[in-house]
Protein backbone atom coordinates (compact mmCIF):
# COMPACT_ATOMS: atom_id res chain seq x y z
CA UNK A 1 0.00 0.00 0.00
CA UNK A 2 2.54 2.52 0.91
CA UNK A 3 4.69 1.78 -2.48
CA UNK A 4 1.52 2.60 -4.12
CA UNK A 5 1.05 6.00 -2.27
CA UNK A 6 4.81 6.58 -3.12
CA UNK A 7 3.88 5.93 -6.63
CA UNK A 8 1.04 8.13 -6.84
CA UNK A 9 2.96 11.02 -5.37
CA UNK A 10 5.98 10.28 -7.94
CA UNK A 11 3.35 10.84 -10.47
CA UNK A 12 1.41 14.04 -9.18
CA UNK A 13 5.32 15.49 -8.77
CA UNK A 14 6.49 14.81 -12.36
CA UNK A 15 4.68 17.64 -14.31
CA UNK A 16 5.84 19.96 -11.35
CA UNK A 17 9.66 18.82 -11.73
CA UNK A 18 9.51 18.54 -15.28
CA UNK A 19 7.79 22.55 -15.50
CA UNK A 20 10.78 23.44 -13.26
CA UNK A 21 13.43 21.51 -15.19
CA UNK A 22 12.16 23.01 -18.62
CA UNK A 23 11.87 26.67 -17.13
CA UNK A 24 15.17 25.94 -15.76
CA UNK A 25 17.01 25.28 -19.09
CA UNK A 26 15.42 28.44 -20.65
CA UNK A 27 16.67 30.35 -17.67
CA UNK A 28 20.02 29.16 -18.88
CA UNK A 29 20.05 30.00 -22.68
CA UNK A 30 22.77 33.09 -23.18
CA UNK A 31 23.10 34.82 -26.31
CA UNK A 32 26.37 36.19 -27.39
CA UNK A 33 27.25 38.84 -30.31
CA UNK A 34 27.59 36.00 -32.70
CA UNK A 35 24.69 33.91 -31.66
CA UNK A 36 22.49 37.45 -32.89
CA UNK A 37 24.07 38.30 -35.75
CA UNK A 38 23.88 34.18 -36.85
CA UNK A 39 19.85 34.21 -35.81
CA UNK A 40 19.42 37.40 -37.30
CA UNK A 41 20.80 36.55 -40.60
CA UNK A 42 18.97 33.25 -40.59
CA UNK A 43 15.44 34.75 -39.58
CA UNK A 44 15.80 38.64 -40.88
CA UNK A 45 12.66 39.48 -43.18
CA UNK A 46 15.00 41.86 -44.52
CA UNK A 47 17.46 39.69 -45.45
CA UNK A 48 15.05 37.04 -46.72
CA UNK A 49 13.56 39.55 -49.10
CA UNK A 50 17.07 40.14 -50.46
CA UNK A 51 17.35 36.38 -50.70
CA UNK A 52 14.21 35.85 -52.82
CA UNK A 53 16.00 38.93 -55.27
CA UNK A 54 19.31 37.07 -55.90
CA UNK A 55 17.40 34.07 -57.06
CA UNK A 56 15.02 36.59 -59.20
CA UNK A 57 18.33 37.66 -60.73
CA UNK A 58 19.73 34.07 -61.08
CA UNK A 59 16.75 32.56 -63.05
CA UNK A 60 17.09 35.88 -65.18
CA UNK A 61 20.24 34.64 -65.80
CA UNK A 62 19.92 31.10 -66.45
CA UNK A 63 16.49 32.03 -68.87
CA UNK A 64 19.57 34.63 -71.06
CA UNK A 65 21.53 31.77 -71.33
CA UNK A 66 18.79 29.38 -72.41
CA UNK A 67 17.60 31.88 -74.75
CA UNK A 68 20.98 30.47 -76.95
CA UNK A 69 19.18 27.47 -77.86
CA UNK A 70 16.74 27.23 -80.70
CA UNK A 71 12.76 27.24 -79.51
CA UNK A 72 10.27 24.19 -80.01
CA UNK A 73 6.54 24.35 -80.75
CA UNK A 74 3.96 21.80 -81.69
CA UNK A 75 0.57 22.51 -82.53
CA UNK A 76 -3.01 20.69 -83.39
CA UNK A 77 -6.03 21.68 -84.83
CA UNK A 78 -9.70 20.24 -85.98
CA UNK A 79 -12.63 22.42 -87.49
CA UNK A 80 -15.20 21.60 -90.11
CA UNK A 81 -16.34 23.12 -93.31
CA UNK A 82 -19.43 23.51 -94.44
CA UNK A 83 -21.08 24.36 -97.91
CA UNK A 84 -18.69 24.94 -100.90
CA UNK A 85 -15.88 23.45 -98.74
CA UNK A 86 -11.86 23.61 -99.69
CA UNK A 87 -10.14 20.42 -99.32
CA UNK A 88 -6.84 21.27 -97.90
CA UNK A 89 -5.13 17.70 -98.56
CA UNK A 90 -6.19 18.82 -102.51
CA UNK A 91 -6.75 21.96 -102.65
CA UNK A 92 -10.41 21.00 -104.52
CA UNK A 93 -13.39 22.56 -103.51
CA UNK A 94 -16.28 20.11 -102.40
CA UNK A 95 -19.70 21.15 -103.23
CA UNK A 96 -22.29 21.00 -100.39
CA UNK A 97 -20.40 18.55 -98.51
CA UNK A 98 -19.09 18.69 -94.74
CA UNK A 99 -15.25 18.61 -94.56
CA UNK A 100 -13.46 17.47 -91.33
CA UNK A 101 -10.28 18.27 -91.51
CA UNK A 102 -6.86 18.01 -88.68
CA UNK A 103 -4.00 19.82 -88.89
CA UNK A 104 -0.49 18.64 -87.27
CA UNK A 105 2.66 21.11 -87.04
CA UNK A 106 6.24 21.40 -85.34
CA UNK A 107 8.47 25.33 -85.92
CA UNK A 108 11.49 26.15 -84.74
CA UNK A 109 13.42 28.86 -84.52
CA UNK A 110 17.45 30.36 -83.83
CA UNK A 111 18.43 33.60 -84.05
CA UNK A 112 22.06 33.05 -85.25
CA UNK A 113 23.20 36.51 -84.69
CA UNK A 114 21.88 39.89 -83.54
CA UNK A 115 24.28 42.34 -82.92
CA UNK A 116 25.62 39.89 -80.11
CA UNK A 117 22.71 41.26 -77.85
CA UNK A 118 21.96 37.71 -76.52
CA UNK A 119 25.50 37.42 -75.37
CA UNK A 120 25.70 41.10 -73.85
CA UNK A 121 22.52 40.18 -72.51
CA UNK A 122 23.73 37.59 -70.32
CA UNK A 123 27.34 39.28 -69.13
CA UNK A 124 24.58 42.21 -68.00
CA UNK A 125 22.45 39.47 -65.95
CA UNK A 126 25.29 38.01 -64.52
CA UNK A 127 26.36 41.15 -63.28
CA UNK A 128 23.36 42.20 -61.98
CA UNK A 129 23.33 38.58 -60.09
CA UNK A 130 27.08 39.50 -58.66
CA UNK A 131 25.65 43.55 -57.62
CA UNK A 132 22.46 41.95 -55.74
CA UNK A 133 24.91 38.92 -54.09
CA UNK A 134 27.21 42.09 -53.08
CA UNK A 135 23.78 44.24 -51.89
CA UNK A 136 22.64 40.86 -49.41
CA UNK A 137 26.16 41.04 -47.86
CA UNK A 138 25.81 44.96 -47.39
CA UNK A 139 22.72 44.33 -45.44
CA UNK A 140 23.94 41.86 -43.24
CA UNK A 141 27.00 44.06 -42.57
CA UNK A 142 24.32 46.71 -41.42
CA UNK A 143 22.37 44.64 -39.27
CA UNK A 144 25.59 42.90 -37.54
CA UNK A 145 26.45 46.66 -36.72
CA UNK A 146 23.16 47.40 -35.50
CA UNK A 147 23.05 44.38 -33.85
CA UNK A 148 26.71 44.84 -31.95
CA UNK A 149 25.41 48.91 -31.12
CA UNK A 150 22.30 47.42 -29.39
CA UNK A 151 24.24 44.67 -27.73
CA UNK A 152 26.85 47.22 -26.29
CA UNK A 153 24.21 49.82 -25.17
CA UNK A 154 22.84 46.64 -23.13
CA UNK A 155 26.53 45.94 -21.56
CA UNK A 156 26.74 50.02 -21.00
CA UNK A 157 23.30 50.07 -19.67
CA UNK A 158 23.97 46.99 -17.37
CA UNK A 159 27.05 48.56 -15.61
CA UNK A 160 25.22 52.11 -15.62
CA UNK A 161 22.44 50.26 -13.60
CA UNK A 162 25.28 48.58 -10.90
CA UNK A 163 26.66 51.79 -10.25
CA UNK A 164 23.54 53.35 -9.04
CA UNK A 165 22.75 50.26 -6.83
CA UNK A 166 26.07 50.86 -5.69
CA UNK A 167 25.63 54.63 -4.84
CA UNK A 168 22.22 54.28 -3.40
CA UNK A 169 23.71 51.54 -1.40
CA UNK A 170 26.09 53.75 -0.45
CA UNK A 171 23.96 56.43 0.45
CA UNK A 172 21.69 54.10 2.71
CA UNK A 173 24.50 53.54 4.88
CA UNK A 174 24.87 56.85 5.20
CA UNK A 175 21.20 57.67 6.17
CA UNK A 176 21.68 55.02 8.90
CA UNK A 177 24.86 56.54 10.13
CA UNK A 178 23.47 60.19 10.28
CA UNK A 179 20.44 59.07 11.63
CA UNK A 180 22.36 57.12 14.92
CA UNK A 181 24.08 60.55 14.98
CA UNK A 182 21.22 62.46 14.78
CA UNK A 183 19.95 60.06 17.65
CA UNK A 184 23.04 60.99 19.50
CA UNK A 185 22.61 64.46 19.23
CA UNK A 186 25.61 65.03 16.90
CA UNK A 187 23.87 66.07 14.12
CA UNK A 188 20.54 68.12 13.36
CA UNK A 189 17.78 65.96 11.90
CA UNK A 190 18.38 68.46 9.23
CA UNK A 191 21.12 66.62 8.00
CA UNK A 192 19.13 63.25 8.46
CA UNK A 193 15.76 64.81 6.05
CA UNK A 194 18.54 65.65 3.62
CA UNK A 195 20.59 62.80 3.22
CA UNK A 196 17.37 60.58 3.48
CA UNK A 197 16.09 62.81 0.26
CA UNK A 198 19.53 61.81 -1.62
CA UNK A 199 18.62 58.06 -1.28
CA UNK A 200 14.98 58.58 -2.41
CA UNK A 201 16.80 60.55 -5.32
CA UNK A 202 19.12 57.46 -6.16
CA UNK A 203 16.56 54.73 -5.84
CA UNK A 204 14.61 56.99 -8.45
CA UNK A 205 18.20 56.57 -10.90
CA UNK A 206 18.19 52.82 -9.70
CA UNK A 207 14.36 52.56 -11.39
CA UNK A 208 15.57 54.32 -13.97
CA UNK A 209 18.82 52.85 -14.85
CA UNK A 210 16.73 49.32 -14.56
CA UNK A 211 14.09 50.74 -17.46
CA UNK A 212 16.71 52.09 -19.36
CA UNK A 213 18.42 48.10 -19.49
CA UNK A 214 15.22 46.34 -19.94
CA UNK A 215 14.33 48.88 -22.76
CA UNK A 216 17.82 48.27 -24.37
CA UNK A 217 16.79 44.41 -24.24
CA UNK A 218 13.74 45.32 -25.64
CA UNK A 219 15.60 46.78 -28.69
CA UNK A 220 17.89 43.93 -29.42
CA UNK A 221 15.10 41.05 -29.17
CA UNK A 222 13.20 43.92 -31.45
CA UNK A 223 16.00 43.58 -34.08
CA UNK A 224 16.11 39.93 -33.73
CA UNK A 225 12.49 39.68 -34.39
CA UNK A 226 11.50 37.60 -31.16
CA UNK A 227 8.21 37.46 -29.84
CA UNK A 228 9.28 38.80 -26.17
CA UNK A 229 12.09 39.22 -24.14
CA UNK A 230 11.17 36.33 -22.07
CA UNK A 231 14.03 34.60 -20.50
CA UNK A 232 16.73 36.27 -23.17
CA UNK A 233 20.25 36.98 -21.50
CA UNK A 234 23.25 37.79 -23.46
CA UNK A 235 26.62 37.03 -22.40
CA UNK A 236 28.92 39.46 -20.31
CA UNK A 237 32.69 39.39 -22.75
CA UNK A 238 35.92 40.52 -20.30
CA UNK A 239 37.26 43.81 -21.91
CA UNK A 240 39.85 44.83 -19.90
CA UNK A 241 41.33 47.92 -19.81
CA UNK A 242 40.60 48.55 -23.70
CA UNK A 243 42.56 52.01 -24.50
CA UNK A 244 45.28 50.77 -23.35
CA UNK A 245 47.16 50.22 -26.39
CA UNK A 246 47.04 53.23 -29.42
CA UNK A 247 45.36 53.28 -32.41
CA UNK A 248 47.86 52.07 -34.63
CA UNK A 249 46.13 52.56 -37.85
CA UNK A 250 45.66 55.58 -40.47
CA UNK A 251 42.63 56.41 -42.65
CA UNK A 252 44.37 55.68 -45.74
CA UNK A 253 45.35 52.27 -44.17
CA UNK A 254 41.31 51.39 -43.21
CA UNK A 255 40.22 52.71 -46.51
CA UNK A 256 42.72 50.67 -48.69
CA UNK A 257 41.22 47.52 -47.46
CA UNK A 258 37.76 48.78 -47.58
CA UNK A 259 37.92 49.34 -51.24
CA UNK A 260 38.82 45.72 -51.62
CA UNK A 261 36.42 44.12 -49.05
CA UNK A 262 33.19 46.19 -48.46
CA UNK A 263 30.21 44.74 -50.75
CA UNK A 264 29.25 48.42 -51.34
CA UNK A 265 31.66 49.31 -53.24
CA UNK A 266 31.70 45.98 -55.42
CA UNK A 267 28.34 46.48 -56.01
CA UNK A 268 28.59 50.07 -56.98
CA UNK A 269 31.05 48.62 -59.40
CA UNK A 270 29.30 45.37 -60.57
CA UNK A 271 26.30 47.88 -61.49
CA UNK A 272 28.63 50.35 -63.57
CA UNK A 273 29.63 47.29 -65.11
CA UNK A 274 25.97 46.20 -66.27
CA UNK A 275 25.34 49.55 -67.58
CA UNK A 276 28.54 49.20 -70.49
CA UNK A 277 27.09 45.67 -70.85
CA UNK A 278 23.36 47.36 -71.20
CA UNK A 279 25.12 50.43 -74.00
CA UNK A 280 26.63 47.47 -75.56
CA UNK A 281 22.89 46.00 -75.71
CA UNK A 282 21.82 49.25 -77.07
CA UNK A 283 24.13 49.39 -79.53
CA UNK A 284 23.54 46.28 -81.04
CA UNK A 285 20.36 47.62 -82.33
CA UNK A 286 22.11 49.12 -85.23
CA UNK A 287 23.40 45.27 -85.96
CA UNK A 288 21.55 43.37 -89.03
CA UNK A 289 20.42 40.10 -87.61
CA UNK A 290 20.38 36.64 -88.76
CA UNK A 291 17.85 33.62 -87.97
CA UNK A 292 16.82 30.45 -89.30
CA UNK A 293 13.41 28.93 -89.32
CA UNK A 294 12.05 25.26 -89.65
CA UNK A 295 8.48 23.98 -89.85
CA UNK A 296 6.97 20.47 -90.22
CA UNK A 297 3.33 20.21 -91.04
CA UNK A 298 0.99 17.35 -92.06
CA UNK A 299 -3.05 17.17 -92.45
CA UNK A 300 -6.04 14.88 -92.64
CA UNK A 301 -9.41 15.39 -94.39
CA UNK A 302 -12.48 13.69 -94.43
CA UNK A 303 -13.39 14.06 -97.74
CA UNK A 304 -10.04 12.94 -99.27
CA UNK A 305 -10.42 9.48 -101.16
CA UNK A 306 -8.47 7.43 -103.18
CA UNK A 307 -9.13 4.47 -105.90
CA UNK A 308 -8.84 1.20 -104.97
CA UNK A 309 -7.15 -1.17 -107.46
CA UNK A 310 -8.82 -4.33 -106.51
CA UNK A 311 -12.68 -3.25 -106.62
CA UNK A 312 -11.66 0.00 -108.67
CA UNK A 313 -14.15 2.32 -106.39
CA UNK A 314 -13.34 5.26 -104.77
CA UNK A 315 -12.18 4.68 -100.79
CA UNK A 316 -11.79 7.05 -97.81
CA UNK A 317 -7.95 7.32 -96.97
CA UNK A 318 -7.31 6.42 -93.81
CA UNK A 319 -6.41 8.85 -91.39
CA UNK A 320 -2.76 7.67 -90.49
CA UNK A 321 -1.95 7.08 -94.27
CA UNK A 322 -2.94 10.95 -94.76
CA UNK A 323 -1.02 11.73 -91.71
CA UNK A 324 2.27 10.41 -93.40
CA UNK A 325 1.73 10.63 -96.89
CA UNK A 326 0.54 14.56 -96.39
CA UNK A 327 3.89 15.48 -94.51
CA UNK A 328 6.47 18.24 -95.65
CA UNK A 329 9.04 20.42 -94.07
CA UNK A 330 10.47 23.85 -94.91
CA UNK A 331 13.61 25.20 -93.76
CA UNK A 332 14.65 29.34 -94.29
CA UNK A 333 17.12 32.07 -93.39
CA UNK A 334 16.34 35.18 -93.10
CA UNK A 335 17.57 38.65 -92.53
CA UNK A 336 16.56 41.80 -90.85
CA UNK A 337 18.29 45.26 -91.75
CA UNK A 338 17.37 47.98 -89.30
CA UNK A 339 16.56 51.10 -91.78
CA UNK A 340 14.71 53.39 -89.85
CA UNK A 341 12.72 52.30 -86.77
CA UNK A 342 11.19 55.86 -85.28
CA UNK A 343 14.34 56.96 -83.97
CA UNK A 344 13.91 53.73 -81.42
CA UNK A 345 17.85 52.52 -81.53
CA UNK A 346 19.30 55.79 -80.87
CA UNK A 347 17.32 56.64 -78.04
CA UNK A 348 17.97 53.25 -76.44
CA UNK A 349 21.47 53.97 -76.53
CA UNK A 350 21.70 57.59 -75.55
CA UNK A 351 19.52 56.40 -72.54
CA UNK A 352 22.05 53.62 -72.10
CA UNK A 353 24.98 56.09 -71.88
CA UNK A 354 23.09 57.79 -69.59
CA UNK A 355 22.90 54.96 -67.51
CA UNK A 356 26.80 54.55 -67.59
CA UNK A 357 27.32 58.02 -66.55
CA UNK A 358 25.01 57.89 -63.94
CA UNK A 359 26.25 54.86 -62.40
CA UNK A 360 29.84 56.13 -62.46
CA UNK A 361 28.89 59.06 -60.49
CA UNK A 362 27.31 56.68 -58.07
CA UNK A 363 30.46 54.49 -57.65
CA UNK A 364 32.41 57.91 -57.40
CA UNK A 365 29.53 59.36 -54.27
CA UNK A 366 29.75 55.52 -52.96
CA UNK A 367 33.86 55.57 -52.53
CA UNK A 368 33.85 59.36 -51.26
CA UNK A 369 31.06 58.54 -48.77
CA UNK A 370 33.20 55.66 -47.60
CA UNK A 371 36.51 57.65 -47.28
CA UNK A 372 34.27 60.37 -45.54
CA UNK A 373 32.59 57.10 -42.68
CA UNK A 374 36.46 56.56 -42.25
CA UNK A 375 37.51 59.60 -41.66
CA UNK A 376 34.61 60.11 -38.97
CA UNK A 377 35.08 56.57 -37.19
CA UNK A 378 38.62 57.51 -36.89
CA UNK A 379 37.90 60.95 -35.04
CA UNK A 380 35.54 59.39 -33.27
CA UNK A 381 37.80 56.44 -32.08
CA UNK A 382 40.45 58.61 -31.34
CA UNK A 383 38.18 61.04 -29.80
CA UNK A 384 36.59 58.41 -27.18
CA UNK A 385 40.15 57.08 -26.50
CA UNK A 386 41.23 60.22 -25.33
CA UNK A 387 38.10 61.01 -23.31
CA UNK A 388 38.69 57.40 -21.64
CA UNK A 389 41.89 58.26 -20.76
CA UNK A 390 41.24 61.47 -19.35
CA UNK A 391 37.94 60.51 -17.80
CA UNK A 392 40.17 57.64 -15.54
CA UNK A 393 42.25 59.89 -14.66
CA UNK A 394 39.64 62.11 -13.20
CA UNK A 395 37.71 58.92 -11.69
CA UNK A 396 40.93 58.60 -10.27
CA UNK A 397 40.95 61.99 -8.46
CA UNK A 398 37.36 62.14 -7.43
CA UNK A 399 37.50 58.73 -5.65
CA UNK A 400 40.25 60.00 -3.67
CA UNK A 401 38.36 63.48 -3.40
CA UNK A 402 34.95 61.41 -2.29
CA UNK A 403 36.88 59.62 0.06
CA UNK A 404 38.07 62.31 1.90
CA UNK A 405 34.84 64.36 2.26
CA UNK A 406 33.33 60.92 3.30
CA UNK A 407 35.48 61.08 6.20
CA UNK A 408 34.89 64.56 6.72
CA UNK A 409 30.97 64.00 6.96
CA UNK A 410 31.48 61.17 8.92
CA UNK A 411 32.73 63.35 11.75
CA UNK A 412 30.51 65.96 11.06
CA UNK A 413 32.90 68.47 9.29
CA UNK A 414 30.98 68.72 6.04
CA UNK A 415 27.51 69.12 5.83
CA UNK A 416 25.00 67.16 3.52
CA UNK A 417 25.05 69.43 0.99
CA UNK A 418 28.66 69.17 0.57
CA UNK A 419 29.09 65.71 0.67
CA UNK A 420 25.88 64.96 -1.92
CA UNK A 421 27.06 67.66 -3.93
CA UNK A 422 30.63 65.34 -3.89
CA UNK A 423 29.04 61.92 -4.65
CA UNK A 424 26.74 63.16 -7.40
CA UNK A 425 30.03 64.53 -9.51
CA UNK A 426 31.50 60.99 -8.64
CA UNK A 427 28.47 59.41 -10.09
CA UNK A 428 28.37 61.64 -13.25
CA UNK A 429 31.85 60.29 -14.06
CA UNK A 430 32.05 57.42 -13.07
CA UNK A 431 28.73 57.49 -15.89
CA UNK A 432 31.08 59.25 -18.09
CA UNK A 433 33.81 56.57 -17.87
CA UNK A 434 31.19 53.45 -19.16
CA UNK A 435 30.07 55.63 -21.97
CA UNK A 436 33.68 56.70 -23.00
CA UNK A 437 34.67 52.96 -22.61
CA UNK A 438 31.77 51.52 -24.60
CA UNK A 439 31.68 54.19 -27.40
CA UNK A 440 34.88 53.39 -27.83
CA UNK A 441 34.79 50.13 -28.27
CA UNK A 442 32.07 50.26 -30.80
CA UNK A 443 34.06 53.12 -33.20
CA UNK A 444 37.00 50.55 -32.78
CA UNK A 445 34.71 47.83 -34.04
CA UNK A 446 33.26 50.27 -37.35
CA UNK A 447 37.06 50.61 -37.89
CA UNK A 448 37.79 46.93 -37.83
CA UNK A 449 35.04 46.31 -39.90
CA UNK A 450 36.10 48.75 -42.59
CA UNK A 451 39.27 46.33 -42.82
CA UNK A 452 36.69 42.80 -43.45
CA UNK A 453 37.45 41.48 -39.72
CA UNK A 454 34.42 39.81 -38.34
CA UNK A 455 32.53 42.04 -35.89
CA UNK A 456 32.99 39.97 -32.48
CA UNK A 457 33.20 40.53 -28.48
Amino acid sequence: MSNMKQSKKLIFLFPILFMMFFTGSRAQIVWTLEDCIVYAFDNNISIKQQVLTTQYNENILNQSKVSLAPNLNAGASHGFSFGRALDPTTYRFKENQTIMTSNLNLTSSVTLFNGLQQMNTIQQNEFNLLAGLQDLEKLKNDISLLLASAYLQILFNRELLQVAINQHELTLQQVERTDKLVEAGSLARGSLLEIQAQAASEELNVINSRNHLDISYLTLTQYLDLDSVGDFEIEIPEFGDVARDPIMLTVGMVYRDALNILPQIQSAEYKLQSAYEGLSIAQGGRSPSLFLNGQWFTGYSDARQRLNTETLELEDVPFWDQVDGNRSASVSMGLNIPIFNRWMVNTNISNARLGVLSNELSLETTRMDLYKNIQQAYADAVAARKKHLATEEALISMEESFKYTEQKFEVGLVNTVEYNTEKNRLTATQSDLLQSKYDYIFKMKILDFYRGIPITL
